[in-house]
């Protein structure tokens, strides 16, 4: 697998107006990026710092727990469309009678740390997401079936836990 280090840092991808930018292997770092008030997005170029800081410029949404590896964004302890306080967002488990959305945030269990995304597109029997630090040579951006079946709506694909959603009824991020 090659990695171009050149590119490192470069944008490879946008959504929303939001920058994806490549980072070479998946366990690269390049520091930390902070906003200007001080608030972790995350390890440069990794994915979580992607969802950080797409949430907190498309909604100026702050995570109460600013810290985590992606696995740990989605807790099998909460029920389907309920709070998730860590991140102040609703979570929906994969096998929701609520149908993903563009703009969630998908969480995958598989690896030592998981992975996470930005729903870009959503139909009938696929979703699109769109990713920052997939690996070196692989797209930001990846499709995934979408079923429905006795009510549930279920992405099938391999140890996708979940995904959360901005609570349009509560405007405050900050809590």
């Amino acid at each position: 697998m090659q990695v171009d280090k050149d590119k490192i840092g470069k944008v490879v991808d946008q959504f929303n107006g939001v920058d994806i930018y490549y980072n070479g292997s998946t366990g690269n770092v390049s520091g930390r990026n902070l906003t200007k008030d001080g608030y972790n997005l995350g390890q440069k170029y990794q994915c979580v710092e992607f969802i950080k800081r797409y949430y907190y410029q498309r909604f100026n949404h702050k995570m109460p727990d600013s810290y985590g590896h992606a696995k740990n964004y989605f807790d099998e302890s909460i029920a389907d469309g309920q709070l998730n306080p860590k991140r102040n967002l609703l979570q929906f488990h994969n096998g929701s009678p609520t149908k993903p959305q563009v703009e969630d945030i998908i969480v995958f269990g598989w690896s030592r740390y998981g992975h996470v995304a930005i729903i870009s597109k959503v139909s009938d029997n696929e979703i699109e997401i769109i990713q920052q630090n997939p690996g070196p040579n692989k797209s930001s951006r990846a499709t995934y079936p979408l079923i429905f079946n006795k009510g549930l709506w279920k992405i099938d694909s391999f140890r996708i836990l979940g995904y959360l959603r901005k609570n349009i009824q509560n405007n405050n991020s900050d809590l």
